[in-house]
């Protein structure tokens, strides 16, 4: 099975956020939330050739940023915005596109 496409997993993501106060979390907070909100498929599970003791899906989580201006990407769209080192928040137009 494929890795998870970048749009169902932006979605996990902001998922993730909204569970949280103030819509704010950690990358590690979302490490540990994002698998509550996506089946991770088999790919997603490989482990990372950069990063050896996490797995792909760990990694693109970490890459949110870099990332950032890659279109789709949760940043890029609006969705999410970058509020400090690792740190990520749901903006009012994320709010939205979930549907609330």
């Amino acid at each position: 099975m494929a890795k998870t496409t970048e749009s169902r997993f932006g979605k996990a993501v902001m998922e993730a956020l909204a569970a949280q106060p103030a819509g704010e979390a950690t990358i590690q907070t979302l490490i540990k939330w994002v698998p509550r909100y996506l089946t991770l498929t088999e790919e997603d599970r490989k482990r990372s050739p950069s990063r050896p003791n996490e797995e792909m899906w760990e990694q693109r989580i970490r890459n949110l940023k870099s990332h950032s201006t890659t279109p789709g990407n949760v940043i890029a769209e609006g969705y999410v915005e970058h509020v400090g080192r690792g740190r990520y928040r749901l903006t009012k137009a994320g709010r939205i596109h979930l549907g609330g």
